[in-house]
């Protein structure tokens, strides 16, 4: 039996290297690119930038491949690339309103480690960002620790990483260094989106620091209630998790500014709904949401000095948590006005487009940049143009909310059908995957013939699906919906 070589995995592979060897091998084309578009989910505009290299350049650009095992197969992986047309139609625009301001795309850095100073919100501007959510300004002194970072990784898989857990705090420039910052970058940059993060430990200072940035020339502004590690009590998700200073403090800003105001968020809490509804109240523009989850982790390339200490949680981890809070503020009745910034998570256009359709107006991005680079924006951008272009879509308001109507409470649930899974034989290896996680974690609903051919016990299975999501060669899918036969 023979199996195509899987074209995702190989770009998984590749170390997205900086000045790419394998790119600068084919004078004609840029395979690095056409790789990186593959592992950031635009397989089918990869062709894009390799249609001008022939074989013989394709070799080369694997010979010259860098990598600490084996190079990437590219020739048997780019001749398996599928081609779209779409990829080669004009692509809509990807405009859209935040807060009464006309961003040219919904894709902001968001407030942290990506975006500390002049020159780096500077390139991320030229790489084709539109907005950046400064990091947060206070009027306290910052002493940040070493290390600061730790990841939470598959044992053995270097330099990728499921989750980052951060002991980083705020910015560690004085207020003024920042301020001019700011006045710069909207000065440099007119059509681009600043808006400024701030975070208070008095009424007066959240006060005071609004009106500097709003000074500035900022486009708005974020008031940071949910920064899970500040070595100060009484700042961050300190004030995220109590409604009713998120009242005081975003109505104190509000009245001192003329500029939208942006209240962010803290996971750490049950439920988002009541701080958001106070900021709401208060006169918020926005809400953001979410900051990073508190937690641990135990290896010690994660101590300080042999010491260890509870922070913040980020990255694609956090996804199924992050988009959990939005729904719960999109849902809410109450909220149903205040327009919606998303983070957590968003890695790709797809992660982009579930928080889109959630009901975001706004994405904000940090650990993908600070795996990959600035560059992720190139194909954020592109898949979800694609996307738009293939469902013949012009604007992204269309598509703002969209599955909202199809999330509904337990209860509403069908349970009087279900799908039973089908298994394709020509993928299957025979492995027996399937067969011991229903064994060990389902009905018992899978056997094996004496040739490993597995079999479905329609007798004995319940459609839960955890066969389909362990199966590591795509083998098995899901039929059609049929009624459930009824109890005898």
């Amino acid at each position: 039996m023979k199996h195509n070589l899987n074209i995702n995995e190989e770009a998984a592979r590749c170390l997205l290297c900086v000045d790419a060897p394998c790119s600068k091998a084919c004078p004609n084309a840029d395979v690095a690119r056409a790789i990186r578009a593959i592992r950031f989910d635009n397989v089918q505009a990869a062709h894009r930038w390799i249609d001008n290299c022939d074989g013989e350049s394709l070799a080369a650009a694997q010979n010259a491949c860098i990598h600490f095992d084996r190079p990437i197969r590219i020739s048997e992986m780019f001749a398996q690339l599928p081609h779209s047309e779409s990829a080669d139609v004009n692509l809509p625009s990807l405009e859209i309103d935040y807060c009464g301001i006309r961003c040219e795309n919904p894709f902001f850095l968001a407030s942290s480690a990506v975006c500390t100073n002049y020159e780096m919100v500077a390139r991320a501007f030229d790489a084709g960002w539109a907005g950046v959510f400064y990091k947060t300004i206070c009027m306290g002194e910052i002493n940040e620790v070493s290390p600061r970072f730790d990841v939470v990784n598959r044992e053995g898989v270097k330099g990728d990483f499921i989750a980052l857990r951060n002991m980083e705090q705020l910015s560690e420039n004085q207020v003024d260094v920042d301020i001019e910052i700011l006045s710069r970058l909207k000065r440099d940059y007119p059509s681009k989106v600043v808006v400024a993060s701030i975070m208070g430990s008095t009424e007066q200072e959240w006060i005071d620091l609004a009106k500097m940035v709003e000074k500035a020339g900022v486009d708005a502004i974020e008031l940071n209630f949910s920064c899970p590690q500040m070595r100060i009590a009484g700042m961050g998700s300190d004030v995220g998790q109590n409604p009713e200073l998120v009242t005081f403090y975003t109505a104190y800003v509000k009245r001192s500014v003329n500029i939208p105001v942006i209240a962010k968020m803290t996971p750490n809490i049950t439920l988002m709904s009541n701080p958001a509804m106070g900021a709401y109240f208060a006169g918020a523009n926005s809400i953001s949401a979410i900051n990073t989850i508190k937690s641990v982790t135990m290896r010690s390339r994660g101590d300080v000095s042999g010491r260890k200490t509870v922070s913040g949680l980020s990255g694609r981890a956090v996804k199924p948590i992050a988009q959990r809070f939005i729904l719960e503020l999109a849902k809410n009745p109450v909220l149903k006005n205040i327009q919606i910034s998303g983070i957590g998570g968003i890695e790709t256009w797809r992660d982009a487009l579930e928080f889109l359709q959630l009901g975001c107006r706004n994405l904000q991005v940090c650990t993908a940049v600070m795996q990959y680079g600035y560059r992720i924006i190139d194909d954020l951008i592109l898949g979800l143009q694609l996307h738009l272009a293939d469902r013949g879509i012009n604007s992204l308001d269309e598509i703002v909310g969209e599955e909202l109507p199809n999330f509904v409470r337990p209860r509403d649930l069908d349970r009087d059908s279900m799908v039973f899974p089908k298994i394709d034989r020509e993928k299957c290896v025979g492995c027996g995957r399937c067969a011991i996680s229903c064994s060990d974690g389902g009905h018992q609903a899978i056997a094996f013939d004496d040739e490993r051919r597995p079999q479905i016990l329609g007798n004995k299975c319940v459609g839960c699906h955890l066969c389909l999501l362990v199966c590591p060669t795509g083998a098995i899918s899901a039929a059609k919906r049929i009624p459930k036969k009824r109890k005898a």
